[in-house]
């Protein structure tokens, strides 16, 4: 099978690589190396091709897409420090590239996965999120949700495409997906901690720290987008993948300065001092998973501590 990858050097993307490499199937990704990074690839030792080149080139997208048989749409601007330090290109990446992608994948009628993100949900209170709970964003002047946006305008372009030209699309939504090859520097807390631990500094949280998140292993979240490629029923729907056991900002400092038997202590700092203008949090996200384990049987195997071990261990 011919495995076509945006976003294949990112942390996400290169595990989708990894292991589609270990299965024998032919790779080629595209990345344009602003957030993926060759040491992501040299760490499984990547046999496929590498192309450095943006999503946003039709041109390029379709001659790739129209050459494959699966296409992994994980390329995207993430990252809440990377969406509020460059939010035009991010918004352009995320909607421009997003279109391009999908419409070539539309034109050949090829079997396309996008990657969406719990930000969808934006602020909701009802906890915990299913698909269809409606979501809940703040103003357009907090740039934060100018993602939440863009991903929500992608999924759209995803959902008429399945519509009118019954493109093959699953889309899935990724809660706080961790591990090897996370990098801490967009603002990704739980690698940005094991860092500061390993290195006996202060872990700085954002706020009070009172604000709680549920974490998944990016293994387990590969496990389950293979799972929905196993069944036709995922084709034209969303699904949540996400991890289980709600943890406060505070308890996961607490919890990795334990794991790692760090003499780091813990430091807290306002949003403001952490953020451009534009900054907004919300309190809890916590996933709903019933649907992919209803159609897949998935669920994850990775608790919060066995996340740290593998984070700390892969540093």
């Amino acid at each position: 099978m011919k495995v076509f990858i945006t976003g294949g050097a990112g942390f996400i993307g290169s595990h989708f690589a990894e292991h589609f490499q270990v299965s024998g199937e032919q790779i080629t990704i595209l990345d344009n190396f602003s957030t993926g990074t060759n040491k992501n690839l040299d760490a499984f030792g990547f046999k496929g091709n590498a192309i450095d080149g943006d999503i946003r080139n039709s041109e390029l997208v379709e001659s790739l897409v129209k050459e494959s048989d699966l296409v992994l749409h994980m390329a995207a601007a993430l990252g809440v420090a990377n969406i509020m330090h460059s939010p035009i290109e991010s918004i352009s990446t995320n909607i421009a590239g997003s279109e391009v992608v999908l419409m070539a994948a539309s034109k050949f009628n090829k079997r396309i996965v996008i990657a969406s993100t719990s930000e969808i949900y934006g602020k909701n209170p009802k906890q915990p999120l299913s698909e269809e709970d409606d979501r809940v964003i703040g103003t357009p002047q907090n740039i934060r949700w100018s993602y939440s946006d863009a991903k929500a305008i992608e999924e759209a372009i995803a959902r008429s495409l399945f519509l009118e030209k019954q493109l093959p699309v699953t889309t899935v939504r990724f809660f706080n997906t961790v591990g090897p090859r996370q990098t801490g520097k967009y603002g990704m807390v739980v690698p940005r901690f094991v860092q500061s631990a390993l290195s006996n500094e202060p872990l700085i949280v954002h706020g009070d720290g009172t604000q709680s998140r549920v974490f998944c292993h990016v293994n387990d979240a590969i496990n389950g987008v293979l799972g929905l490629l196993s069944h036709q029923e995922s084709i034209g729907e969303v699904f949540n993948i996400g991890g289980e056991g709600e943890i406060s900002i505070n308890e996961l400092a607490a919890k990795v300065i334990s794991s790692t038997n760090s003499s780091s202590k813990i430091a807290h700092i306002a949003y403001s001092d952490a953020y451009p203008v534009g900054f907004e949090d919300m309190q809890r996200r916590v996933p709903d998973t019933t649907k992919i384990r209803k159609l897949t049987g998935w669920k994850p195997t990775f608790d919060i501590g066995s996340i740290i071990t593998s984070v700390a261990e892969s540093l």
